[in-house]
């Protein structure tokens, strides 16, 4: 039928990918760096000139569509006349923490902003930088008439600046003011946070064109990054994905919007009308970084250690709580390590216990979905550390089910133009507005619990122990039963006291030695030079993601 195009502006580079309408092949790519950093006050005039960098050698000839995907929870503030009153707020700009405690207050807590938005404000959504304006620069604040996110305002800029100003589900469920259970926008919350009412743009369907740009060129709805990924991902019904940054984050795909009063869970929305929960975790690949500094050695080398080491790391159980801890909700603890014992301490049992406490981490982010009802068959890791031997040798067994380590790719940038082509092919009357285009899985390599899964099971049982010991109720009583296994996976294998493994490991009783924030993907979950990813595996889920 033709080519169309993908961009992902993230928060430090522009990528352009340009594929094949019908395989989705990728034909030509493009990328360029950010002038300016990704954080604090940013002119988004920046983006402009990596697109255009990005775009150089007559990149996007011929395209007849293109999409957008942009980094998530960024705040634009436009006055009445459609120019910026002051330098775009970034996701990761943390000014906005005690404006995002006062919010939470102001609403009645934690509940209510969970019944209202699915979502408690965090410093990182545009809803508590309406607060901190407001407090903080209240002559911005006072001219402030409209409101876009990162996405809006590209699509917006190359449209040419038309009346209408639009977005999509995804990036509007990250605001902080728009409820994915209703799909409606609460300009209410907005005057909470600013003290007035302001425009709010148009949120259009998924495969919906947001216009054309005076060349004729059409311009899809567009997502935010993290959708825009998943949908390039290919993930569906019963698939999740855990991303390992820094800090890590885990999703999947649901049919129904998730209100959590805890907080724990993110209710977002996804890029083909289904939802997209998300629980995060402030302590991932910087658990391995920090041990491996510890050992003297990078994280190729603590791989190789903890191979060395056996299922338990001897007894010894980290906590990878380094920077407080998001799930559960500790963040004035830190990180600790038990099972310290003379044959315990060597440096690959330490290295070990650093995988095992991440991967522990992230299942209790991945059990929190799977208490609500999410099914889980199978998990997609994403980032460099996917690459690890001591990853992909250890998850499949921790997490209980298949691990599926795809092919770097830029898959934000897919998504973005898989959505270009369903938008064209909407408008032409040759796709189905409620099927998205079918486009190959690219390759992926695939890890089994298989015999290891009750050893796998045993480990998890004895971080959830030294966990409940250290920090009792951290999860609320039923919030989720550790270790648990999906149904169409494997069974779980349950050890009875006296049944685990006596020496130098679990003890008699019940394993008592040693006693998941991009509206998206965390830092370092993708690194520059090419997302760590790679493609998914179709799952026909009804209205969402079919095969690639």
């Amino acid at each position: 039928m033709g080519i169309v195009a993908g961009l992902d502006s993230s928060s430090e580079s522009t990528r352009i990918v340009v594929c094949d309408t019908d395989t989705g092949a990728v034909i030509k790519q493009g990328y360029a760096p950010h002038p300016v950093g990704g954080s604090g006050d940013v002119d988004p005039q920046a983006w402009l000139m990596s697109l255009g960098e990005a775009a150089e050698g007559g990149l996007l000839e011929g395209v007849q569509a293109i999409g957008v995907s942009a980094q998530q929870h960024g705040l634009l503030a436009l006055d009445a006349g459609g120019v910026l009153v002051r330098p775009a707020l970034m996701g990761n700009d943390k000014r906005a923490q005690s404006a995002a405690a006062d919010l939470t207050e102001a609403l009645g807590g934690r509940t209510a902003w969970a019944q209202a938005v699915g979502a408690v404000p965090t410093a990182s959504q545009p809803v508590a930088k309406l607060r901190w304006l407001a407090r903080n620069e209240p002559d911005s604040a006072h001219r402030v008439a409209e409101l876009m996110q990162p996405h809006d305002w590209l699509v917006w800029q190359l449209l040419g600046r038309p009346v209408r100003r639009t977005t999509d589900r995804g990036t509007a469920s990250s605001s902080g003011y728009w409820s994915a259970a209703n799909g409606s926008w609460r300009p209410d919350l907005v005057h909470l946070a600013l003290g007035h009412q302001v425009r709010l743009p148009e949120v259009i369907g998924p495969a919906d064109a947001a216009g054309h740009t005076p060349e004729g060129l059409l311009i899809s709805a567009g997502t935010g990054e993290t959708m825009a990924a998943a949908f390039g991902l290919g993930v569906g019904i019963g698939d999740a994905v855990i991303s390992l940054g820094a800090s890590g984050s885990v999703f999947s795909v649901h049919h129904e919007a998730l209100a959590d009063p805890t907080g724990t869970i993110l209710s977002y929305a996804d890029a083909t009308g289904m939802h997209l929960p998300v629980v995060h975790t402030l302590n991932a690949v910087r658990t391995l970084r920090g041990t491996a500094e510890l050992l003297g050695t990078d994280l190729d080398g603590l791989s190789a250690l903890a191979m060395k080491s056996t299922p338990g790391s001897s007894g010894l159980v980290l906590l990878p709580y380094l920077e407080g801890e998001r799930t559960p909700h500790l963040p004035h603890t830190a990180g600790t390590l038990t099972g310290l014992r003379r044959e315990s301490m060597k440096p690959e049992h330490l290295a070990r216990a650093a995988f095992e406490g991440m991967l522990c981490g992230l299942a209790d982010a991945l059990d929190v979905l799977r208490g609500r009802g999410v099914q889980v068959r199978r998990v997609f890791l994403l980032g460099p550390a996917a690459d690890l031997q001591a990853v992909r040798a250890i998850a499949p067994a921790l997490l209980g089910v298949q691990v599926v380590v795809p092919q770097p790719a830029d898959y934000a940038a897919l998504g973005a133009a898989r959505q270009a082509a369903w938008a064209l092919g909407a408008s032409h009357g040759t796709q189905s507005p409620h099927e998205p285009p079918r486009w190959p899985a690219a390759a992926s390599q695939v890890f089994e619990p298989g015999e290891e899964l009750p050893v796998g099971q045993a480990v998890r049982q004895q971080y959830v122990a030294v966990r409940e010991q250290t920090h009792p109720g951290a999860f609320e009583p039923d919030a989720f039963e550790p270790g648990t296994v999906e149904p169409g996976a494997q069974e779980t294998v349950g050890h009875a006291a006296g049944g685990g493994f006596e020496a130098g490991g679990f003890e008699a009783g019940g394993f008592e030695a040693g006693g998941f924030e991009a509206g998206g993907f965390e830092a370092g979950g993708y690194e520059a030079g090419g997302y760590e990813t790679g493609g998914g595996h179709g799952h026909g889920a009804g209205g969402g993601y079919g095969a690639m």
